[in-house]
């Protein structure tokens, strides 16, 4: 798992071991981050379901301003921290080791560029879907991107958010929102 392109390209991240993650592909970071590059520069981010931090990381390595950085597993905060180290974004990035619906309860701040990509099975992205859109914390224009199994259904989300377009990659969806200004 490398860094596709900016500041740190090239530089190998470090993974989780075992199966309990599942990292996005590179096939499928390149096409999102190609779906979004002139929505990157600048932005401030929040990867909802870390990982590896490797949405976030190459975000960062690509220009955007600032990233928070939120998962549950001790471990995976842990492999977060070091690659965002490893890339020398430490002063632009934020790692929660928190809850993704305990961080939305509490989030009191807005996002230009949120990611969401958590385990395929169960209601954690339509129920994350439904409270970024309840408590409003996408800025205007700003894109929320999803990471889905081929076969999930994503709800339509009340004004002023839109679903977008959704892209496929095998039996993965990649579903984008925007927020309207």
């Amino acid at each position: 798992m490398r860094v596709i392109t900016g500041t740190a390209r090239g530089r190998r991240l470090k993974e989780l071991p075992g199966l309990d993650t599942r990292p996005t592909t590179d096939k499928v970071k390149e096409s999102i981050f190609n779906i979004i590059q002139f929505d990157i520069e600048g932005r401030k981010v929040l990867d909802l379901f870390g990982g590896s931090g490797q949405l976030t990381v190459e975000a960062l390595s690509r220009g955007a301003a600032s990233a928070v950085t939120v998962d549950l597993n001790p471990a995976a905060v842990k492999v977060i921290r070091e690659n965002v180290a490893l890339c020398g974004f430490t002063d632009r990035a934020r790692v929660v080791g928190s809850d993704a619906r305990a961080f939305l309860a509490g989030c009191r701040e807005k996002f230009d560029l949120v990611f969401l990509d958590p385990p395929y099975a169960g209601p954690l992205l339509t129920e994350s879907l439904e409270t970024i859109a309840a408590i409003d914390i996408v800025s205007e224009n700003g894109i929320i991107v999803c990471e889905s199994a081929l076969d999930k259904e994503l709800p339509e989300l009340p004004e002023p958010y839109e679903k977008g377009r959704e892209y496929r990659y095998g039996k993965i969806k990649v579903t984008l929102y925007r927020r309207k200004a």
